[in-house]
């Protein structure tokens, strides 16, 4: 799940269409810490380019090693909605429960 403050900001909105692509493909294969460690693959894969790639880090949404590894930036925003949806998931199953 990807934060909606992330990508409802200006800065995210006012990237071009292949790179908001790109971040979303990134973003569903990083692992749980936020690495990708093929991020060329991804972007050949999404039909994306290294512009994009570029793009998305000039703007501050990821982090590229020299080593060719991806960080995605702002990842505990994303992991902490993930873990704030499963507790209400949690919840409302044992409301059900009780009623």
């Amino acid at each position: 799940m990807f934060s909606l403050d992330i990508v409802d900001s200006d800065q995210f909105t006012d990237l071009p269409p292949t790179a908001r692509l790109l971040y979303y493909e990134l973003g569903v294969r990083a692992d749980d810490d936020g690495f990708v460690g093929n991020p060329r693959k991804i972007t050949r894969f999404a039909e994306c380019s290294e512009d994009d790639i570029k793009m998305l880090e000039d703007k501050g949404f990821i982090y590229m090693f020299d080593s060719g590894v991806l960080a995605i930036r702002h990842w505990t925003v994303i992991i902490s909605l993930e873990v704030t949806d499963i507790m209400k998931l949690i919840t409302k199953k044992k409301r059900k429960k009780f009623l």
